[in-house]
């Protein structure tokens, strides 16, 4: 008889971490079975990250580069799907995730495509590629600070930065919080609340854990900024129009290497107590003009929430104009004070 070399079994360790594990391994693990079904000749065990496997050397390398090419889509897409392993594994080109590549910024959950959506979203995409500093200006409902954040996760998606710190005033628009009970980050955390919001919309729930836990996406008030300097990362600073001008000044300042930031506000809604001027106010004519600094401005018609938002916003601003002229016309004292009415 004669006797075949035994082929030598070795162990590899494949670490998923760029993908979110419950997108890769999928519902019960549905996506593991296929993997563990499309190479019947290796021993396989995942959990958590790591996923290891035993077999011949020639099949568990192609294991490895089958599973970094699954695991890079799944980063991308924030989904694999069965017809994605198919082809994958089987050396065809998955479809796309979704919509035109062209206006995609990022796949959110579950694969959706976040894009730019009106001409003004789109120039505030070019502006954050083209400077360091970037003013969004405009009202409520626009997307001002959705795209703002997406920016930000693609650019920490592409590894061009290392962290993302999003921030805001506490300043209340009308209420006070003071009374809720709580630390100070339950009492912080409502004014943050449509950070969260968005950053939901765009990172898996494990992940973004995972990010806040290790400090790669940090959420805090401006407060908070004080004394730092912000190095390869992009920041947000949301609600600029509530920053005093001492705030404005020290947010902008900690600008680090490898650093973008972009500031959002709406002008026509200042929170801040009518003795205190608004420090993007003043900061956008300090800064006119300064090469490296963009500034989009939107309008009414880049109002993307419901189409009543967009009605909402035009009646104010003809009330606001009525009332203008309505004080311009009141006769004035010598003081600048309004005559007393006989």
């Amino acid at each position: 008889m004669h006797s075949f070399p035994r082929q030598q079994m070795i162990e590899r360790i494949v670490i998923i971490d760029s993908a979110d594990p419950v997108s890769f391994y999928g519902v019960n693990n549905a996506n593991m079975h296929l993997i563990r079904n499309l190479f019947p000749k290796l021993r396989m065990g995942a959990r958590g990250s790591v996923i290891k496997v035993i077999g011949d050397d020639a099949e568990t390398s192609e294991f490895e580069k089958k599973i970094k090419e699954l695991e890079a889509y799944c980063a991308k897409y924030n989904k694999l799907t069965e017809d994605v392993i198919l082809d994958i594994i089987k050396g065809n080109k998955p479809a796309a995730g979704g919509s035109s590549e062209g206006s995609v910024i990022i796949y959110g959950v579950n694969g959706k495509p976040i894009s730019a959506r009106t001409p003004n979203q789109f120039k505030l995409v070019e502006a954050f590629r083209q400077n360091d500093l970037t003013f969004a200006l405009g009202p409520a409902g626009t997307g001002k600070t959705y795209v703002a954040i997406a920016l930000a996760v693609k650019a920490l998606k592409n590894r061009e930065v290392k962290k993302i710190i999003l921030s805001r005033p506490a300043v209340e628009a009308g209420e006070k919080l003071g009374f809720l009970p709580g630390d100070m980050k339950d009492k912080i955390d409502p004014y943050l609340q449509p950070l969260y919001d968005a950053l939901e919309d765009m990172i898996p729930a494990v992940k973004l854990k995972e990010y806040m836990e290790t400090k790669v996406i940090q959420i805090a008030p401006l407060a908070f900024m004080r004394g730092r300097t912000l190095n390869d990362a992009v920041i947000v600073l949301d609600e600029a129009q509530n920053t005093t001008t001492h705030q404005i000044k020290m947010f902008l300042t900690r600008l680090g290497v490898n650093a973008k930031m972009i500031i959002t506000g709406d002008a026509t809604q200042i929170d801040l107590p009518r003795s205190v001027n608004s420090g993007l106010i003043q900061a956008l004519r300090i800064l006119k003009g300064i090469p490296g600094i963009g500034k989009v401005e939107f309008g009414k018609k880049d109002i993307v929430r419901h189409q009543l938002v967009q009605r909402i916003v035009e009646a104010y601003q003809a009330f606001d104009e009525q009332q203008k002229l309505l004080e311009e016309s009141i006769p004035k004292e010598e003081d600048g004070q309004p005559q007393q009415m006989q």
